[in-house]
């Protein structure tokens, strides 16, 4: 990442804090983790947060658009950096597997409604469902019984 943690958050104009900062460490180390997730890694980095401030650290990072919440249907909310380039997302419907995907056609939006309603759209978000390659391969190596 060009920017750091910390320059991130200044720009963002929000104070500097070691909870801040273990989160986006977090969230940028493992892409795609739940909330629960995150607060285990930033309590194992830090010892002493709390589990609302690490739930209101996600809050405040998401309204700063440092963070991006996605929330695939049966999945809990998950995290990744904001980046800004409106990409999309493919799940695994067997292990929940989370994995990022080019925008459709290369600029944002980079899907445009036929009705926008009278909204000024600037993201569109796709989610691609289907099976991983690991999880494919473990049902075929299953034997079937008679």
């Amino acid at each position: 990442m060009s920017t750091s943690h910390a320059g991130m958050l200044r720009a963002a104009e929000l104070r500097v804090t070691a909870p801040r900062l273990a989160v986006l460490a977090e969230v940028e180390a493992h892409p795609h983790a739940t909330a629960e997730t995150i607060r285990h890694a930033v309590h194992e980095r830090l010892g002493t947060v709390s589990t609302q401030a690490v739930y209101d650290v996600l809050h405040a990072l998401t309204d700063a658009r440092l963070l991006r919440r996605i929330e695939p249907d049966g999945s809990p909310g998950r995290f990744e950096l904001y980046r800004g380039d409106n990409h999309h997302h493919v799940v695994c419907r067997a292990c929940g597997a989370i994995h990022d995907v080019p925008c459709a056609v290369g600029e944002a939006p980079c899907l445009h409604a036929s009705d926008d309603h009278g909204f000024t759209i600037d993201t569109a978000e796709v989610i691609y469902w289907g099976t991983c390659a690991d999880c494919r391969s473990a049902a075929q190596a299953i034997p079937v019984h008679t």
